[in-house]
């Protein structure tokens, strides 16, 4: 007799719910003309707005870019990308990547994985990073042929929830509360092999906790899979991120860093951070996106390739300790949740979807472009504005976009933030990493 199907009981998709809650918010912020916007990038964080001549095109400061550093128009990404392609006279290779690669990709991968210490695999998108891993995690090929149970942080990226049907049909699958260390103690106590997913720092604003999570995996076994987008080249001596910089030189074998390869790198696509030579012959041998989906195009590996020269010098060190102090300048403004902390995103809080969005569009017409964030992205009557600060932008137009909120949120003045905790950039000396975290 053919077993049935059952049906979905909607533990981990409620699609449907999803887009009719949010579809009023979406429409508003299109009408507003905060999304779906056009432009050309120019210098710095500036960009024209609209499509066609030049000429008569309104200008834009962006606050919208996880260009941490500055680096995503950088004339050495660029020319990096430009050579790539003028070198081999071609753009992308229509092959399974368990057949054939460019030899600058293998390039690209080793000097990667020298200067994370790590056995690094490098990919198109992050999304496609995080749907290779997730089937072989659950599967209990990376913890010894024992399937653990995958605890998902509650407000984890969207990229890795958005696997939890996939991870739910081989093992068991939990969510626990945002950095709730206790509740996956417990589990750790409870299950004989527990693996965490969670990101590096959070891209609506906060962190993980590696110190504690390094801590449960040092006395249970703690399988750590950490996706660290946001936190990458901005921390560490040769841009090595928020999570890879506070564990031990090596990974081994429990612990998976995805990070990107665009963000604070200034480039394009994502890698998977590595700690063992088994590890990576099985993603190089079955990740699905690995074996059926585009690898990084010779652009993005040349683009990625110049990054990794700007990260080998003094350059680093200097964008990392610009970008530390034009998030000081904003939190001299500006009052959040984030206020004091070493991370570039800060979040304004409002409250009213509404009310966010028409005071996004407000920002937009003073000249400045900011995120309007709202239901699914945060919970519902949460939502606000996200402000991404970069190494690029100029004092006066933070102070400028400060005055633009504050004349139409007065109650998010600052307060003086107390001391921040001591920064490690690359050609400098800090104390432990473990020791910046958000207050």
């Amino acid at each position: 007799m053919r077993q049935r199907t059952p049906l979905s009981n909607g533990r981990f998709r409620n699609t449907a719910y999803m887009v009719n809650k949010s579809r009023p918010y979406f429409d508003a912020a299109h009408e507003a003309g905060l999304m779906a916007v056009q432009g050309r990038s120019t210098i710095g964080r500036t960009f024209v707005l609209g499509t066609g001549p030049l000429d008569g095109r309104s200008e834009l400061i962006d606050f919208v870019r996880c260009s941490y550093l500055g680096l995503d128009n950088h004339p050495v990404i660029v020319a990096g990308a430009i050579d790539a392609i003028e070198a081999h006279h071609s753009l992308h290779w229509s092959c399974a990547r368990t057949r054939l690669n460019f030899d600058l990709l293998a390039e690209l991968e080793a000097t990667l994985s020298e200067m994370f210490c790590s056995r690094v695999i490098a990919c198109s998108t992050v999304m496609l990073a995080n749907l290779g891993v997730m089937p072989l995690l659950a599967s209990g090929l990376l913890t010894g042929g024992r399937k653990p149970v995958v605890v998902f942080d509650r407000i984890a990226h969207i990229s890795l929830a958005y696997h939890k049907p996939v991870v739910a049909d081989e093992t068991r699958v939990e969510t626990i509360a945002h950095n709730d260390i206790d509740a996956l103690e417990r589990l750790c106590r409870e299950h004989p092999v527990v693996a965490y997913v969670c990101d590096g720092i959070y891209s609506m604003g906060g962190n993980s906790p590696i110190k504690e999570l390094r801590h449960l995996q040092e006395r249970y076994g703690l399988f750590l899979y950490i996706d660290d987008a946001h936190g990458i080249s901005i921390f560490g001596r040769q841009g090595e991120g928020f999570a890879r910089s506070q564990f031990p030189q090596m990974l081994g074998d429990r612990t998976i860093i995805i990070a990107s390869l665009a963000k604070g790198f200034g480039a394009s696509g994502g890698m998977i951070m590595l700690g063992t030579a088994d590890h990576e012959a099985l993603f190089r041998r079955y990740s699905i996106p690995y074996a059926f989906s585009v690898p990084p195009n010779l652009a993005a590996v040349g683009a990625a390739i110049g990054s990794c020269k700007i990260h080998r010098s003094p350059e680093l060190g200097e964008r990392q300790r610009r970008l530390a102090q034009r998030i000081e300048v904003f939190d001299r403004h500006i009052a959040t949740a984030e206020q004091g902390n070493s991370f570039p995103i800060r979040m304004i809080a409002i409250g009213s979807e509404a009310k966010a969005i028409a005071i996004a569009r407000e920002l937009f017409a003073a000249g400045f472009y900011t995120s309007v964030t709202f239901f699914p992205t945060v919970a519902q009557g949460k939502a606000g504005i996200r402000v991404c600060i970069t190494a690029d932008h100029e004092e006066c137009d933070i102070e400028r976009l400060s005055d633009c909120i504050l004349e139409r949120i007065p109650g998010k003045a600052a307060k003086p933030p107390s001391a921040p905790a001591p920064l490690e950039f690359a050609d400098g000396d800090s104390e432990e990493q473990s020791d910046r975290t958000a207050r």
